[in-house]
């Protein structure tokens, strides 16, 4: 009896193990979500979408996600309730993003006959997720970007009085809001503010579209505004003591009269790319969203360096140990890349999901092949879609985290 309660405790540790970090009871995102975005082109760029995918993936290595996107090139919340069954309820998911209301603006002055529609089709989406069970987190889109765009001054006040009703139908609801709008306006006042030119923080290269770096402020605007954790994990050394302790992760001293430890995270941290760090200033520094915290307190005055794995990822001073740095912006290393080698892998997945999209439920199938269409699209629907299961699940068994040999040692 005793042997098979050993064998039973030994299971639970190790599926605590695998599951490693899971979502706040009370967090959007949950264990097993089935998560649909859904918009115009913006969304179709997948650009902000797979920034949130990655982060998802990466903090929560256990929560088995998965995620399709049904962006439209020039749709807006009239087209996107007509297809709201098709090609949103019909993919069974648990959760969806709603992000309309770039186009539905008109680009112009406030235009109330439009933003009757807006209002309606919004409310239209949101009941009908509500009947078929589905919750959502209703967004307002990016604010434009008047350095990039022609008309961007008016356009950026429309926008303001546009979405305004946004909130009150969330609410209605009872469902999330992000004022994705806001949140992106407070940045971009201060980007036109230090880069007048746009010469460096140039999240919209047209003013709307998104850029890599575009995306990453989205996401960021999103996913804070969905109340996502801030940290990873964070490790504390004594050097005096030779003391070590973590938080959100497994850590045990290596040996040595130096400062060595292993550390196992729950999770990974978002993986910053290059071309992400012009958006820095302007969310954070990213301490809201990618936490991943190193402390040394007991040392000597001078520089130190950081290695994981004897690779040198990070160079602070003695004073900047002691108050505990941030590791999560890191663009290189060994942890860095395995988070990367997920994205590279999401970004493949969604290429099939892309293809299955446009290629198949979308596909203009002309008249006279209505017949064989109709016959042999229910295949390869169920053909692509085993392609993006496997994709999926590929990349959920890459995301797991992996122990690495951490070192502090005096550098020149």
């Amino acid at each position: 009896m005793k042997r098979y309660l050993y064998s039973a405790l030994y299971l639970l540790f190790s599926i605590t193990l695998v599951n490693g970090a899971e979502p706040a009871k009370d967090y959007f995102f949950q264990p097993k979500d089935r998560i649909v975005f859904l918009g115009d082109s913006i969304t179709e760029q997948y650009q902000y979408s797979n920034a949130i995918e990655l982060y998802l993936t990466t903090r929560f290595p256990g929560a088995d996600f998965f995620f399709l996107n049904a962006g439209i090139g020039g749709d807006t919340a009239n087209g996107g309730a007509g297809r709201f069954k098709s090609h949103v309820l019909d993919e069974k998911p648990t959760k969806v993003t709603i992000n309309f209301g770039m186009n539905d603006g008109g680009y112009g002055k406030f235009n109330p006959q439009s933003n009757k529609v807006f209002v309606e089709k919004t409310t239209l989406m949101l009941d009908m997720a509500t009947k078929a069970g589905v919750k959502v987190a209703l967004l307002s889109p990016n604010a434009v970007d008047p350095r990039n765009k022609s008309n961007g001054v008016e356009y950026v006040e429309t926008q303001k009085q546009f979405y305004a009703p946004l909130r009150d139908i969330a609410a209605k609801f009872e469902f999330p809001f992000v004022d994705q709008y806001a949140i992106t306006r407070a940045a971009q006042d201060k980007m036109l503010v230090d880069d007048p030119k746009a010469e460096k923080a140039k999240p919209y290269p047209d003013g709307f579209h998104t850029a890599a770096p575009g995306g990453m402020l989205m996401a960021h605007s999103i996913l804070t505004g969905l109340k996502s954790p801030a940290m990873v994990s964070e490790v504390l050394f004594d050097a005096s003591s030779k003391k070590v302790t973590g938080k959100n992760c497994t850590v045990s001293l290596a040996g040595g009269d130096g400062i060595a430890f292993e550390r196992k995270d729950e999770a990974l941290p978002w993986p910053v790319q290059k071309d992400w760090l012009p958006m820095l200033p302007y969310t954070n520094e990213l301490k809201d969203l990618n936490w991943y915290g190193l402390q040394v307190t007991g040392l000597k005055q001078g520089n130190y360096a950081v290695k994981i794995d004897g690779v040198e990822v990070a160079k602070f001073s003695g004073e900047e140990l002691a108050k505990g740095v941030n590791l999560g912006n890191l663009t290189s290393g060994p942890i860095w890349d395995h988070a990367d080698k997920v994205y590279k892998a999401i970004e493949a997945k969604n290429r099939i999901v892309h293809g299955r999209f446009r290629g198949v439920i979308l596909a203009n199938v002309p008249e006279w092949l209505a017949d064989v269409a109709k016959e042999r699209k229910p295949m390869e629907l169920e053909k692509r879609m085993s392609q993006i299961v496997e994709a999926q699940k590929a990349v959920n068994e890459m995301v797991k985290p992996k122990s690495h040999k951490w070192e502090v040692v005096a550098a020149n």
